[in-house]
């Protein structure tokens, strides 16, 4: 069976470099975007910013081919040692085709970190590599002057190393709308809600606690599993090269989907084999959400009761703030108890 191989460490005095893969940054928002540089540079690291990030027509940072060769420029780049899209977009999967694979497997693994459509180049970086990623913030969200303690365990998490460990926690509050934020992105994320980790099989009063292993896999639902059917989703190749004996925990979060959009999701994925050697899932808050007909997201997630495994739901993960890294390939612990979650990931 095959071994994930995982990034060097990240630490201070490393270069980060910032392209825009699928959606750049318009230009009433490039203050966020200097902003971002100057808290980076801060916290001790060396920023090198890309053209793409700077101009956004039609939902794309650039031609696809532009875009894929700016960021083949940053892996290939043995001075840069993590790559951070600013945000994620809709047409991430058009540079696929365009991306030398050989060239990504022939070099040494480096850390590629973004949620949303970034998602969907770490999944594929992941799968057709077999070198770790991570799920997390975006540039745009390291504007704030002041980090959250969920948002920055970032650093921990690409700041480990190989046959280490590093361990986090559901946050205390979370985000519940974006109104304003965007406006001072500089105040941080404005978390008014308590955080409370779900479970589909709990008995509302009762002790209840579920605890789960195996290695971390997913994403954004929305983009990931358009990839079905293409080259660039060998997930059953990779479960049985990488997760034979350990299984497999998926992450998934949505951005734009309904009850309904989920459970039509979950069911093509499912009969695509993504779930086989599956010990548990994680679900994220969904965002842009709607339950048309009273079809909730507890019916949507049930549709894999069936399976027999935990299920957790509105956990730290995706467009609902603030969010933990998870790393795509780590061996992990998942416990829960009580509407409180722990991730330890173990980097083996």
């Amino acid at each position: 069976m095959n071994s994930i191989r995982y990034p060097k460490p990240l630490k201070k005095g490393d270069r980060v470099g910032v392209c825009a893969p699928s959606s750049g940054v318009q230009e009433s928002m490039h203050q966020i975007i200097n902003q971002s540089r100057m808290m980076l540079e801060k916290r001790g690291y060396i920023v090198a910013e890309g053209e793409t990030i700077w101009t956004n027509e039609k939902l794309v940072s650039a031609p696809a081919a532009t875009r894929t060769a700016e960021l083949m420029s940053l892996f290939q780049d043995e001075s840069i040692r993590a790559i951070i899209p600013p945000w994620g977009g809709e047409f991430l999967m058009e540079i696929l085709p365009h991306v030398d694979w050989d060239v990504l497997r022939s070099i040494e693994p480096k850390w590629f970190m973004g949620y949303s459509d970034s998602s969907t180049f770490a999944f594929v970086y992941t799968l057709l590599t077999g070198y770790a990623s991570a799920h997390g913030p975006n540039y745009f969200e390291m504007s704030a002057t002041e980090w959250d303690e969920t948002t920055t365990r970032w650093t921990d998490v690409l700041g480990t190393s190989c046959g280490e460990s590093v361990t986090q926690y559901s946050s205390k509050y979370y985000q519940s709308s974006w109104d304003g934020v965007f406006r001072n992105m500089q105040q941080g994320f404005n978390l008014d809600t308590a955080t409370e980790w779900k479970c589909l099989t709990s008995t509302e009063g009762e002790e209840n606690e579920v605890r789960f292993s195996g290695r971390l896999l997913g994403g954004c639902m929305d983009t990931l599993s358009i990839l079905i059917g293409t080259p660039y989703a060998p997930v059953t190749d990779f479960i049985n090269n990488y997760c034979k004996d350990s299984g497999v925990i998926w992450f998934l979060e949505s951005a734009e989907m309904k009850s309904t959009d989920i459970y039509r999701h979950l069911w093509q994925m499912r009969m695509n084999g993504w779930f086989e050697n599956t010990n548990g899932i994680l679900f994220g808050r969904p965002s842009g959400y709607s339950e048309p007909g009273g079809f909730t997201l507890t019916d949507a997630l049930s549709g894999l009761a069936d399976l027999g495994i935990p299920i957790l739901y509105d956990t730290d993960i995706g467009h609902i703030p603030p969010q933990i890294t998870l790393v795509n390939g780590a061996y992990s612990t998942v416990s829960w108890r009580n509407g409180k979650g722990t991730v330890k990931m173990s980097f083996i």
